[in-house]
């Protein structure tokens, strides 16, 4: 997904960059065969802390009082959000929303249910119909069961809105994946992070009514595959398959009676 910040470089690392003054890692790596093992999550960012590491940003991860660099900060990040089992909770809700793999029908009923009225009076100022507002949050929160995380706490972010330099409120640090070029890299990226739903769906809706970026989406009524393509013409998302994925979210729910 992408949003009000422009994409950044992938990171290039190396594994032969660690020595013996590599920082000290959480508890929630250690391996389950001993204290010498590693877990999958460990492993899926042990280069990136080789080269922080090799570019002299060596510090104890177990210290909050330690300055960062902004490199350091987004690696913790994404330490944290995988020790947290997010190991990419932005994407990972975006491709398993679409047809509920893994959530029941209730769950997703009681989403819909939960988020209606927010929806309702969002939808009324963009010109489209609230189950159209109410897939794209489907679809970027997984129905709500993968929301992107502000520490432990839920930062009710439920259409994947980057923190751009004028965001003004709390931050979240999340793992997401980039298209760039047509090929996914993963990143650790800041979102806007909200006190409740209803903030999350007025800020949306602020945002799109009030970005030029994405005028062409707007007023599209119950046209789901309009409203998606103008998201996509904007910027709103990197993923080459968005404009498939939101239209047939929208598509299935409102042919539904939930």
């Amino acid at each position: 997904m992408t949003f009000p910040t422009m994409p950044t470089q992938a990171t290039a690392a190396t594994v032969s960059n660690m020595t013996s003054a590599r920082p000290a890692l959480p508890s929630a790596f250690a391996g389950g065969g001993g204290s010498t093992g590693f877990s999958p999550a460990f492993q899926a960012v042990q280069a990136d802390v080789a080269t922080f590491i090799a570019q002299g940003g060596g510090m104890s991860f177990d210290s909050p009082d330690t300055p960062l660099s902004a490199d350091g900060a987004a690696l913790r990040a994404r330490l944290a959000a995988q020790a947290i089992g997010g190991t990419d909770l932005a994407n990972g809700a975006v491709n398993g929303a679409v047809d509920g793999n893994g959530i029941d029908g209730d769950a997703q009923q009681q989403f819909l249910a939960t988020i209606r009225p927010h929806a309702e009076v969002a939808a009324a100022r963009l010109g489209v119909s609230p189950d159209i507002v109410a897939a794209h949050a489907a679809l970027e929160s997984g129905w709500g069961q993968r929301p992107l995380r502000n520490g432990t706490a839920d930062s009710n972010n439920l259409f994947g809105i980057k923190a751009g330099s004028g965001w003004q409120g709390d931050v979240a640090a999340n793992v997401t994946t980039e298209y760039e070029h047509g090929t996914p890299v993963k990143k650790v990226e800041k979102f806007r992070s909200y006190p409740d739903q209803a903030s999350a769906f007025r800020d949306y809706a602020d945002l799109l009514a009030s970005n030029p970026r994405y005028q062409k989406a707007l007023n599209a009524g119950d046209d789901a595959h309009a409203f998606a393509s103008g998201l996509a013409r904007g910027g709103y998302a990197t993923d080459p398959a968005y404009v498939q994925k939101l239209s047939k979210l929208a598509s299935r729910i409102a042919r539904t009676e939930y």
